[in-house]
C-alpha cells in the first residue's frame, strides 16, 4: 500500500510539473530593498522590458504571469535600469534566482532551472578563459622575439579551442538544449585547409561558397528562440550584406527562403518580416528597394502580415506604389509636361544614348548649388558622350525658374514644367503624378535612362551619376 502511494505521489508531482503554466521567478536580490527591479529581455538590436517586481525588506520578490513567456535571453534590471547579469528563459520558467551585487556574476544561484545551471558554468568558464587570453595577447603585443611570438601565438589558440570544446561538449550531451542552440547560433564556419580543396590548392570561390553553405549549419529559421538574442540580428545582417551578392534577385531569393523556413513559426516569420521590410524600403545601396516592393506584393498586400499596425500599412502602401513605377531597370515613366514656350515635351521625343533627368526648384538652396554644377559637367563632359537633361521644375513661380535658367545659362536643356490643368487632369483621371512615379518628395533628384528610356540608376549625385555613365561607355577592354 505504502509503494502505492509513492508511486501515485509521484505520479502527481510528475503531472502537475507538466500542468505548470505561465511563468513564477523568486529573486533574492542583495542589496537592494523596497524598491521595483526588471525582468528584460533582447528582441533583435532592441533591449524591452517584460515585467517588474517590487523587492521586500528582505531584497526579496517574484516575477510572474499567466501566459509563458517567449523563449530567449533575459536579463535582470537594477532600480537604477542597469542590466546586472542574463538569464535563459526556455521551457522551464519556475525557477529561483538568488544574488548579491556586489558579487557578481560568480555569486549567482539559480535553483530548479538546468538551462540557467549549464549557462553559469560555461559563463564562468568562458570568463576564467576570456582572462587567460587577454593576457596572453597583451603578451605578445609585447613580445620580444619571434620565438616568443610564435608560443603565444600557439597558447591563445589553445586556449581559444577549449573555450570551442566546452561548446561541443554541452551540445554533444544536451543536444535539444537552448544552450546548445546558442552554441551553433555563435559558431563561425570552419573552411576545410587548401590540400582538401578540388585540386588541392586554395580556391577562393571554394571557400567562399563552403562558408556560405555551411552558415546556418546546426539552425532553424523557426526557433523564435533566436529573435530574443543580442547575436542573432548582427549574424543575419553579416549574411545579407557580405554572403549574398547584393542584386534584388539574389537577395529575394534568400529572403523567401528564409521567410518559407520561419512560416511554421508566427513569431519568427513576423521577426523577420519586419527586419526585412525595414532594412529594405529605405535601402543601403540603389536597386535594393526592389526587395521591398517584392516583399509587399507577396506577403503584405497578399494579407500574409496582418501584424503590421494600419498605420505603417498604410505607410509601405504608399511607399510601394511609389517605388514600382521607378525601380532599376525598368522602362521610365513618361509625364505630362510642356516646355518654356508652352509646348508639350515628352522624354520619349528626346534622342539620345543618355538621359539624365534632374527634379529641381529654383528656390531650393541646395539646388542652387547644385544644378550649375549639373550644368558644367554636362557642357564639359556628358554632351560629347550622347548625354541629353531632361530638366523638371518641381515647384516654385515660373518666373523665378525661367530667371534662373537664364542666369545660369543653361541652354542645351530640355527644360519643363507641368501646368496646373495638367496636373488637374490627372488628379481627375485618378492617374499617379509624377511625384509618385519618382519618387520625388525632395529636391534635387537625379536619374539616368539609357537610349531606350530604362532607369539605369536614380537618386544619385551628379558625380556619382557620371562614374556610372563612365562604366557605361567605356570601351570593352581587349583579350
Amino acid at each position: 500500500m505504502k509503494k502505492i502511494t509513492l508511486l501515485l505521489a509521484g505520479l502527481a508531482s510528475l503531472l502537475l510539473a507538466h500542468a505548470q503554466t505561465g511563468y513564477d521567478i523568486a529573486i533574492t536580490l542583495k542589496p537592494y530593498k523596497n524598491s521595483y527591479i526588471y525582468l528584460g529581455y533582447y528582441y533583435g538590436k532592441i533591449k524591452a522590458l517584460a515585467d517588474s517586481t517590487l523587492l521586500d525588506e528582505h531584497s526579496s520578490g517574484r516575477f510572474t504571469g499567466k501566459e509563458r513567456l517567449p523563449g530567449g535571453i533575459y536579463f535582470i534590471v537594477s532600480p537604477n535600469k542597469e542590466i546586472l547579469f542574463e538569464t535563459l528563459l526556455d521551457k522551464q520558467q519556475h525557477f529561483s534566482i538568488t544574488a548579491d551585487t556586489a558579487d557578481l556574476p560568480s555569486g549567482i544561484v539559480f535553483s530548479q532551472s538546468r538551462d540557467n545551471a549549464q549557462f553559469q558554468e560555461y559563463s564562468s568558464f568562458a570568463a576564467q578563459m576570456g582572462k587567460m587570453i587577454e593576457e596572453t595577447n597583451r603578451q605578445y603585443t609585447s613580445a620580444k622575439n619571434k620565438q616568443d611570438s610564435t608560443a603565444l601565438a600557439a597558447r591563445a589558440k589553445k586556449l581559444t579551442d577549449r573555450l570551442q570544446h566546452f561548446r561541443d561538449s554541452i551540445g554533444r550531451k544536451y543536444p535539444s538544449s537552448f544552450l546548445a542552440m546558442l552554441f551553433n547560433a555563435m559558431r563561425e564556419p570552419k573552411v576545410p585547409p587548401a590540400s582538401r580543396h578540388p585540386g588541392g590548392k586554395y580556391d577562393s570561390n571554394f571557400a567562399y561558397r563552403y562558408y556560405k553553405d555551411h552558415y546556418w549549419e546546426g539552425l532553424s529559421f523557426a526557433d523564435e528562440r533566436l529573435a530574443r538574442t543580442p547575436f542573432f540580428e548582427p549574424k543575419l545582417e553579416k549574411y545579407l550584406n557580405d554572403l549574398v551578392v547584393p542584386n534584388p534577385d539574389s537577395l529575394i531569393k534568400e529572403v523567401d527562403a528564409m521567410l518559407l523556413q520561419a512560416r511554421t513559426s508566427p513569431e519568427m516569420f513576423k521577426y523577420l518580416m519586419v527586419h526585412f521590410v525595414q532594412k529594405y524600403i529605405t535601402p543601403q545601396y540603389m536597386g535594393q528597394d526592389a526587395v521591398f516592393v517584392h516583399l509587399f506584393e507577396k506577403y503584405v498586400n497578399a494579407g500574409k502580415a496582418e501584424f503590421f499596425t494600419a498605420q505603417y500599412k498604410e505607410f509601405m502602401t504608399k511607399r510601394a506604389y511609389s517605388l514600382m513605377a521607378n525601380l532599376i531597370g525598368q522602362p521610365a515613366a513618361d509625364m505630362v509636361m510642356v516646355d518654356t514656350a508652352g509646348k508639350p515635351s515628352s522624354i520619349y521625343k528626346l534622342p539620345a544614348d543618355f538621359t539624365v533627368i534632374c527634379f529641381w526648384d529654383p528656390s531650393c538652396s541646395h539646388c542652387k548649388e547644385v544644378v550649375p554644377k549639373v550644368d558644367s559637367i554636362f557642357k564639359a563632359k556628358w554632351k560629347s558622350q550622347g548625354v541629353q537633361i531632361y530638366g523638371v521644375k518641381v515647384d516654385g513661380p515660373k518666373e523665378d525658374w525661367l530667371k534662373f535658367i537664364h542666369e545660369h545659362h543653361l541652354d542645351g536643356w530640355t527644360h519643363v514644367y507641368q501646368l496646373p490643368s495638367q496636373q488637374d487632369a490627372e488628379i481627375a483621371a485618378n492617374r499617379p503624378g509624377y511625384k509618385q512615379l519618382y519618387d520625388v518628395y525632395q529636391t534635387p533628384v537625379l536619374y539616368l535612362l539609357d537610349k531606350d528610356k530604362r532607369i539605369i540608376a536614380k537618386k544619385l549625385t551628379y558625380l556619382q551619376i557620371d562614374e556610372v555613365i563612365n562604366l557605361k561607355v567605356q570601351p570593352p577592354k581587349s583579350r
